[in-house]
């Protein structure tokens, strides 16, 4: 390991990545060749690039940066916006198993995907103007530049309404104060797609870039979950954003709840490959491990988890799947991603600890990815809208009566 000054480059080890895919109910026969094509792509990518460092990055707590680069060059920065952009012009599956694949990497290496494309490439794509869309989206395409998506804030993060940042109008910029937490990518972001009230009280979307005065993005540290990943704050003390920097077809909540929603989408498949990740493992480690004279994949109990966990991935594979096809066409709801967001978000978190026992003593170990998986979907179920939250999200949606207020 070196450091560059940057950043740590730990050198790739003889780990080696045994992960097949899991397709019990032979969806592969649901999906275009491009969504084959693209999950392959990624799939390589995870097992030459991810797997032989991630362990020791999760074990040091620090981002591989050096794999932004490769996350460009395979496409996983905005996957689905148009290739006019410098992306990859896919569809809606396509992105969701890119997702999935990356995942069953680390979620952190996700999530770093997850906000870049759908964050704040997505805003940027769908309320900017063109000469906005121009000026970022190509840069952010290649990895160029990093970007951070600034919403939750230290005393609001379930109910973004009551956030407190502001903007002070002044002249021909806007004088921003406030500050956003639990941020994933802010230490390192070139640019900041940031929410907050102007002066009449409507929440706009603007897009801020390092380096400006009064703007800056302290390192969360001591996270026991996504620990491969970087996490900060936002903080703006009298911050200058030219009302050019606006993001002008949006205002109101509906715009970063749009965003939301795209993200939460990608979570809902990329739990699937954590989940397939631990299973893999599980199933493995049940065929190697002789305990009173058989491996202990022969025993009843282990049997039960192995296929209760088959069972919970593929629902979540068909769910995910069918949400794919209506996002396809424009009709997949909000409350329809929450859905599948949090039902397959629980399942990864609970076939990860099932997984784990699977694998006794050994399950602790970073020589397998059940536990670092397990502390990550931790994470996962809380981030993007919490378990319970979704789930009364759902409930209005079926009752037509808001819990919320």
């Amino acid at each position: 390991m070196k450091d560059n000054g940057q950043e740590y480059i730990i050198q790739k080890n003889a780990r080696q990545d045994k992960f097949q895919g899991h397709d019990y109910y032979h969806i592969e026969g649901l999906l275009e060749p491009e969504h084959i094509l693209a999950r392959d792509a990624v799939r390589d990518w995870v097992k030459s690039e991810v797997s032989p460092i991630i362990e020791e990055y999760s074990e040091i707590a620090k981002f591989p940066r050096h794999l932004i680069k490769g996350l460009g060059e395979i496409g996983a920065f905005g996957p689905s916006l148009p290739a006019k952009y410098g992306c990859g012009g896919m569809d809606e599956i396509a992105y969701g198993i890119m997702m999935q694949e990356l995942e069953r990497g680390d979620s952190g290496i996700r999530s770093a995907a997850s906000v870049q494309g759908s964050l704040v490439m997505y805003p940027i794509y769908r309320f900017g103007s063109e000469e906005q869309k121009m000026k970022y989206l190509p840069k952010m395409a290649t990895g160029e530049l990093i970007g951070c998506f600034g919403l939750t804030e230290p005393d609001h993060g379930s109910d973004p309404s009551s956030m407190k940042s502001y903007l002070i109008d002044d002249g021909d910029s806007y004088i921003l104060n406030g500050s956003k937490m639990w941020i994933t990518n802010s230490p390192i972001a070139d640019v900041m797609v940031v929410w907050a009230k102007d002066p009449d009280g409507r929440v706009r979307g603007m897009i801020l870039e390092k380096g400006m005065k009064g703007l800056s993005a302290p390192e969360i540290k001591g996270k026991w979950s996504l620990r491969a990943s970087i996490t900060g704050e936002l903080v703006f003390e009298d911050v200058r954003v030219p009302k050019a920097n606006i993001l002008p077809e949006v205002s109101g909540l509906k715009g970063p709840l749009s965003c939301l929603s795209k993200a939460r989408y990608g979570i809902a498949w990329g739990a699937i490959g954590a989940a397939m990740d631990c299973y893999d493992s599980a199933l493995r480690y049940s065929k190697e491990r002789v305990q009173f004279g058989k491996p202990i994949g022969q025993f009843q109990l282990t049997q039960k988890k192995l296929a209760e966990m088959i069972t919970e991935i593929t629902k979540a594979q068909l769910l995910a799947w069918r949400l794919g096809t209506l996002a396809n066409v424009g009709k997949a709801t909000p409350a329809q991603i929450s859905m599948a967001k949090r039902n397959n978000v629980h399942m990864a978190l609970e076939i990860a600890r099932e997984a784990r026992q699977i694998h006794g003593g050994m399950g602790i170990t970073n020589e397998y990815p059940c536990m670092r998986h397990m502390m990550n979907l931790e994470t996962v179920l809380t981030y993007e809208g919490t378990h319970d939250i979704h789930l009364l999200i759902t409930g209005m949606d079926v009752t037509g009566l808001n819990a919320f207020k």
